[in-house]
């Protein structure tokens, strides 16, 4: 089995996040969307492609809850996407990628795989 190791992004400053919304993070041609949840106190990171007309859209979307699951909802065709799993909560096959984060005197850090 190999071994994986993670990088760790370093994102933003907490302050700089846009409260119960998202922004988009480019690393290098990759482009993740950032999620911060105040009112659940939790951070979530995506891919930002939405995957049914791959566009770079989903940190436009508003996040909620669905029978308090954390999802975002893309802002062209209101499909939701679990923050937790990526899993698509509107029946549709298709998921998103999602990225372990944490936070560490006050840097919003996302985990990529190298």
């Amino acid at each position: 089995m190999a071994e994986t190791t993670t990088n760790w992004l370093a994102a933003c400053r907490v302050e700089d996040a846009v409260e119960n919304g998202g922004v988009c993070v480019k690393h290098g041609e990759e482009q993740i969307a950032l999620f911060y949840f105040t009112r659940r106190n939790e951070w979530y990171a995506t891919q930002n492609e939405c995957p049914h007309r791959k566009q770079m859209a989903l940190s436009r979307g508003m996040i909620g809850t669905i029978t308090d699951e954390p999802k975002v909802a893309c802002p062209f065709h209101k499909k939701n996407f679990s923050l937790k799993t990526g899993e698509c909560l509107s029946g549709d096959e298709c998921a998103i990628k999602t990225y372990p984060v944490k936070v560490e005197n006050g840097t919003v850090y996302i985990a990529l795989n190298a």
